[in-house]
């Protein structure tokens, strides 16, 4: 089986003392939109069951995309944090630690592509390098689906981005390629948030010259394509073999003119270091010689810095991603490629991942990002991207010792609903005013509990174990729900079954002045995952009424 774009392949580098800090090398060419920039790569290859797209498969998320990602049928290396993600999908997996369903995103849906660039634009991600994989087989209609979503999302958030070919396994490539760019994607060039570099558009072929089966092409063949691509007008990246300059490990014999035609050279990184040392080894014996002979030909260079395998614990919360910046600014590359924002299935993504496990799907093995003990915030990885860009840019000065917090202790805790869409029990209701139409955000919708009954219950499961802040109790805001006080007392449970009261019975005014809604101070100290209120008494109906319940931490 061919090896992927991914596939490690181990250097024979010598230990050797360290390069001492050279000063910024001359860019070959002026800022622009890759030079002097940070660039994320960008997969945008996900799918799920029910999102109608053409595939109408977990693309990307399983290995049978037929059936639903779960322990036995998965392809990733890590699980994604979907808080911020408006549509998901139920896979097979347990729940995750919090309670939660374990859920997944399809860049079918423009609502998740949309989510991806507005992180770039708050995280000072200044580039997107959107891949595209052989698109004249089955996946073709939806690659060009979320092409077209990429556009719009970089348009809506100011955030630029440029077509990143990447010719694993593609056989026609040397005809298919330029009819692809012909035929489709060089109409996307008529976009303002399409990258540009000396003023032409930015494209990159990745591949090139790579020592395995999956990309066989002759060195004929690749400067065919990429004299075919410099006559089109275009900034011609190559992502190129991690051993280019001399043509050996990765790299095939015989490459050495193609390699060094591209106006941009950008040598592949991920696999072939793990730690801060190796990131120290390479930019003594290969970033550094690298920069030289660029800086020798004209041309620009933008080595890729990675986060980390996350699954196999190299990140040191941050330590090893920094490093790699601190090598790269001090270096004077021209630009640098973040390898990758989204790529789950290799655990090396610095989109929002699970802080602890509460975010983890039960019994799966993925990591979170506190995997070494040090507790990160889901975009630590995003923050700390932004902060190198600003390094790069000269904004920040240059320094080995990472600025970038793991989290954000001075910023205080945002609070949110813990109660909205919750699971819910009641002792009783009346017809079909069930318990959970008080959490489920519509103000007029509501629970009634039998008449003449009390006392009655409603009950909430937040999940997991939390810190409730206050609560929030409502009545239909309509005034034809007149005046009444109803008597309720707080109970909380961390396993559902043994309830002791938070608060005692005390008589609560719903009056339409004031939106038929009271608030509920909690002590400081409460922790609960199951949240009851015991209703005794209503002076407006024989039974308990609950149309709006928040539970706010």
């Amino acid at each position: 089986m061919p090896l992927s774009r991914r596939t490690f392949l181990g250097s024979a580098l010598a230990a050797s003392a360290l390069a001492t800090t050279s000063s910024p090398a001359s860019a070959a060419s002026p800022p622009g939109d890759v030079v002097g920039k940070i660039t994320v790569g960008y997969q945008g290859w996900f799918a799920a069951q029910g999102d109608n797209s053409p595939l109408n498969g977990w693309w990307h998320w399983s290995n049978n995309w037929g059936q639903p990602p779960s322990p036995s049928n998965h392809a990733l290396m890590a699980w994604p944090d979907m808080t911020d993600y408006p549509t998901k999908y139920p896979t097979a997996f347990a729940n995750l630690g919090d309670g939660r369903p374990a859920t997944l995103f399809s860049n079918y849906d423009y609502s998740t592509v949309d989510v991806h660039f507005r992180w770039m634009r708050e995280y000072g991600c200044d580039t997107a390098a959107l891949q595209r994989f052989n698109p004249t087989g089955g996946e073709g209609p939806i690659r060009d689906a979320v092409t077209a979503h990429v556009r719009r999302a970089a348009e809506a958030h100011g955030v630029k981005f440029y077509v990143m070919y990447d010719v694993t396994n593609w056989t026609n490539m040397q005809s298919e390629i330029k009819a692809d760019w012909t035929n489709k994607m060089r109409a996307y060039t008529s976009s303002p948030m399409y990258a540009r570099q000396n003023g032409k558009p930015v494209v990159c072929v990745w591949g090139f010259g790579f020592n395995d089966p999956g990309r066989p092409f002759t060195p004929q063949q690749c400067q065919d394509v990429v004299d075919w691509f410099k006559g089109q007008g275009v900034y011609l990246i190559g992502g190129v073999p991690t051993h280019w300059r001399r043509e050996v490990e990765d790299s095939r014999p015989g490459f050495g003119g193609v390699y060094r035609s591209f106006h941009m050279i950008s040598p592949w990184m991920v696999g072939r270091i793990g730690s801060v040392a190796d990131a120290d080894n390479f930019y003594a014996n290969v970033n550094s010689p690298d920069q030289a002979e660029c800086n020798r030909l004209g041309i620009d260079y933008q080595p890729c810095v990675l986060p980390g395998d996350l699954s196999r614990r190299h990140r040191a919360h941050g330590d090893f991603m920094w490093r790699q910046f601190y090598n790269m600014v001090r270096l004077g590359a021209q630009g640098i490629y973040i390898s990758m924002f989204d790529e789950y299935n290799e655990a090396n993504q610095i989109a929002k991942t699970p802080e602890t496990q509460a975010g983890i799907p039960v019994g799966s093995g993925f990591l979170a990002l506190d995997e070494d003990g040090t507790r990160c915030s889901s975009d630590y990885y995003l923050r700390l991207t932004g902060d190198g860009g600003r390094m790069l840019k000269g904004q920040l000065a240059l320094t080995a010792v990472r600025p970038t917090k793991p989290v954000l202790t001075d910023t205080p805790p945002v609070e949110r609903d813990l109660a909205a869409g919750r699971p819910t029990t009641q002792s009783s209701q009346t017809q079909s005013y069930s318990s959970n139409l008080a959490v489920d955000g519509d103000p007029n919708s509501y629970w009634e509990s039998a008449n003449n009954a009390f006392p009655q219950w409603i009950q909430v499961d937040l999940g997991a174990v939390a810190a409730p802040r206050r609560m929030v109790l409502a009545v239909p805001p309509n005034p034809a729900w007149g005046r009444r006080t109803q008597t309720v007392a707080v109970e909380t449970s961390a396993d559902g079954s043994a309830f002791t009261t938070l608060l005692g019975a005390t008589g609560y005014v719903f009056d339409p002045a004031t939106g038929n809604s009271v608030t509920v101070t909690l002590p400081a100290d409460a922790r609960a995952r199951y949240v009851r209120l015991r209703f005794t008494g209503n002076t407006g109906w024989p039974a308990a009424q609950l149309a709006r319940w928040q539970v706010v931490g």
